[in-house]
């Protein structure tokens, strides 16, 4: 399975052919989209990039586009979630999936929000986490040990940063790794930022797969696409990530 992370930001209106062009090109089967709130436009890129089967609601983050039928899908908002969770029961695929989008901003108070988000996630899955399933999507969160570029951030990030005690928290992916989660693009690449975000100056890892440790020798690819750079650029404001698994 190649699945694709994908945070099209605002929706993706405007944006279409572009996102067709960078979704089409790896041949993805599943796409876990992220701000998909206009279903029309999910529909659209499902007819271009000859991905049939989607779903789209306007009150929810989440989205998808499948090259398989979908035995099951639900959108679970846990209270006090910035964003509904989505879960995917694909055809042809052995492996659950599980999309997210956490909250945003670069804050200690917003990084403790996140970890609630996702503890609620991992609560709500539990019946699946002795089996192979993948959680993927935007955490809006960095690893810890990575490297935290802030003088390349707006004015106001740096400005949250400084408020924080001049460092991010990095409770959330903390979690996924005391969880038993490996982080795939680590794993593949001990080495390098991988950074997903601006696409026009890439300065911070914030999308993310995991898989289950016993699991992980599974994830064969972990990629972030950056090329061709204008078409990225053009396309979303993140980069996406690529993961196959076998």
């Amino acid at each position: 399975m190649r699945l694709l992370s994908y945070n099209i930001r605002f929706g993706g209106r405007g944006r279409e052919r572009a996102l067709t062009s960078v979704i089409s090109a790896v041949e993805p089967d599943v796409v876990l989209l992220q701000e998909a709130t206009h279903p029309a436009v999910i529909e659209d890129l499902s007819r271009t990039t000859s991905l049939p089967h989607w779903g789209s609601r306007p009150e929810h983050s989440m989205g998808y586009l499948s090259r398989f039928p979908v035995r099951h899908v639900a959108w679970h908002r846990p209270r006090n979630a910035r964003h509904a969770f989505l879960e995917l029961d694909v055809e042809d695929v052995s492996c659950r999936i599980f999309g997210l989008h956490l909250v945003a901003w670069f804050s200690k108070w917003t990084e403790r929000k996140r970890a609630r988000e996702l503890r609620a996630l991992l609560e709500g899955i539990r019946e699946h986490q002795h089996g192979f399933h993948l959680i993927a999507g935007d955490f809006n969160a960095l690893a810890p040990g990575e490297l935290l570029e802030v003088q390349r951030m707006p004015r106001w990030i740096r400005a949250m940063v400084w408020l924080s005690g001049r460092d991010i928290s990095r409770e959330t992916i903390q979690l996924m790794l005391d969880e038993g989660y490996v982080d795939s693009w680590r794993r593949l690449h001990p080495s390098g930022p991988g950074y997903t975000f601006p696409t026009w100056d890439p300065h911070v890892r914030l999308d993310y797969a995991f898989v289950p440790s016993g699991f992980a020798d599974r994830v064969v690819v972990s990629e972030v696409l950056l090329a061709p750079e204008s078409l990225i650029r053009e396309a979303s404001d993140h980069a996406p990530l690529l993961v196959e698994v076998r």
